[in-house]
């Protein structure tokens, strides 16, 4: 038993000694690598770096032809350059990326990127003093050893893919390649284009929406843009002969949301669905940076809701909200995982001065998209039960946090899919237009009967192009108790022009001094600079008729 012990405890000592030497070995090898090795070593948290870009091309024939890569080196970015317009033939752009910490001595970190059909090394500029190397498309990258970080403004961090001649990146820190790819493409005006990021990802810091110091606030309803990847074509345009007849959809949309912005000057603005137009968007992405675009240079912040044409492109609810999530001035949020639909949350707009109390709260909502049962209830959904529930919920929630305000506090809802209640059951007097029947579901699920329960004063939607109007709903007792509005539809990729009806924007001018609220829209093209339909549809926090 002693022998034993004793053998044991010498293979322990053993096994320690060896141990021992071996941390040694590597202490002293470690000390001894080249200050040049030191140096190189991150000093801050690592970050993604480019260290090369590449396109794969394969034929959509061949069974066994693979656009890919090792993807344990290389990151695809997943969409067709083609965008499905090349009969025979697929392309990737593919990204070589690594952290700074696993960078090695002589791993080569991508500091440009230019897209042209000559060496850009050959240009006066340079003089051939710089090295460049080519890639398929048109693509030239150069790469340096002396790389600065990833925190560098000469460190391209990121590259993705965006399509049309006028496609734009509303992401800090990227910005548009003025040259599209060199591809054998048609010429669509949908052509694939590279965006690239220097530095790090920036942090998106939340705007923080607030009364203004004279107690107004202004929100603008864009409702159904219907923006393409590319220019998009018009739809119904009147009048026929404006510019010479000459009429790209998303140009002429992004045109007079941009006259609206400048000359309204709107506190917050909610797109209330159908801002993609999912059949000639093949790239969503690209669609929305253009709306965010316009927003983020005036510094707007916005909250969205979904359509039902919003995910019929290449990116689903779920993608198109994680997109806008991250944009600039965006205040939307996909809202309860456990709730139907996405994109089911509130925004409050706090009152003046430094006031953390809400004087405005804005209720959005997911109305989905079409009828889960066409054969009893055709056209359209209907909010869910949960989702009614969940705003019940969050309204009576807030309610006491909500009578701390000094004024009155009013709340506001949007939606796109309007209501069963549009159609006016009570036969109340309508202000505004109303060129089609309301587009609503079948089955009326009671939000309606929600919105007055929790004291909503105004509920607005979109969907159908051609109605603006206002229309009171009822209480339990037949009495005026919200108003249900139009946005009226703003973008040309959708329809339009029955009986001469102009795009239109609605406004919701808020005056939280009296807890009033007038409403009013602006048209495209005719009466530009007057106020369509003015209103006064809140007094004292109550509907007016």
């Amino acid at each position: 038993m002693t022998r034993r012990i004793v053998r044991t405890s010498l293979q322990l000592g053993s096994i320690l000694f060896i141990v021992l030497c071996v941390l040694l070995f590597l202490d002293n090898k470690i000390r001894l690598l080249p200050s040049a090795i030191h140096n190189r070593l991150p000093a801050h948290h690592p970050g993604l770096v480019v260290t090369d870009v590449t396109i794969t091309t394969c034929s959509s024939l061949n069974i066994f032809g693979s656009c890919k890569l090792d993807e344990t080196k290389w990151h695809r970015i997943e969409k067709d350059l083609y965008l499905g317009s090349a009969l025979l033939s697929k392309a990737y752009l593919h990204i070589e990326r690594k952290k700074e910490e696993d960078l090695e001595a002589n791993d080569a970190v991508v500091i440009d990127l230019k897209i042209s059909r000559l060496n850009p090394a050959n240009t006066q500029e340079a003089q051939g003093k710089e090295s460049w190397e080519s890639r398929r498309g048109g693509v030239w990258i150069k790469r340096s050893t002396k790389w600065h970080g990833s925190d560098s403004s000469k460190t391209i961090t990121g590259v993705d893919v965006l399509f049309g001649s006028d496609a734009v990146d509303p992401r800090p820190g990227w910005q548009v390649q003025e040259i599209p790819l060199l591809l054998d493409t048609r010429a669509d005006g949908r052509e694939a284009r590279l965006t690239v990021r220097r530095g790090p990802a920036a942090k998106i810091d939340k705007p923080t929406p607030r009364i203004n110091q004279n107690g107004k606030f202004k929100i603008m309803q864009i409702a159904d843009l219907h923006l393409s990847t590319g220019l998009g074509k018009c739809r119904d345009a009147l009048p026929v002969d404006h510019n010479g007849g000459k009429c790209d959809a998303d140009p002429r949309t992004l045109e007079f949301v941009e006259k609206m912005l400048d000359e309204e000057k709107p506190d917050f603005c909610v797109l209330s669905g159908d801002q993609v137009n999912g059949e000639t968007a093949p790239d969503s992405q690209s669609a929305i940076f253009k709306i965010a675009e316009i927003l983020k240079r005036r510094k707007i912040p916005y909250a969205a809701i979904f359509g039902n044409h919003d995910d019929e492109g290449d990116l689903d609810r779920a993608g198109t909200m994680a997109v806008m999530q991250d944009l600039p001035y965006s205040l939307s949020e996909a809202g309860p995982i456990d709730i139907d639909g996405v994109g089911n949350y509130v925004v409050e707009i706090l009152g003046r001065g430094s006031t953390a109390h809400s004087a405005l709260t804005l209720y959005l909502l997911d109305t989905h998209s079409y009828s889960p049962d066409e054969r009893q209830f055709k056209g359209y959904d209907w909010l869910k039960p949960n989702q009614i529930d969940w705003f019940k919920k969050t309204s009576q929630g807030l309610k006491k946090k909500h009578k701390e305000y000094t004024h009155i506090h009013m709340d506001l809802a949007f939606i796109h899919i309007p209501l069963p209640e549009y159609h006016n059951p009570s036969g109340l007097r309508v202000v505004g237009n109303w060129s089609e029947r309301p587009s609503a579901p079948g089955f009326n699920s009671g939000f309606k009967d929600a919105l007055v329960e929790e004291g909503v004063v105004l509920v607005s939607c979109g969907h159908d192009h051609v109605n603006d109007y206002c229309v009171p709903g009822t209480n339990d007792k037949g009495k005026p108790a919200l108003w249900m509005c139009y946005g009226g539809g703003v973008g040309f990729g959708g329809y339009g022009g029955y009986y001469g009806y102009h795009r239109r924007i609605r406004f919701f001018d808020i005056d939280m001094n009296e807890a009033r609220i007038h409403t009013y829209k602006r048209l495209e093209w005719g009466a530009t600079e007057s106020r369509l339909d003015d209103q006064m549809i809140i007094d004292q926090g109550k509907v007016v008729v």
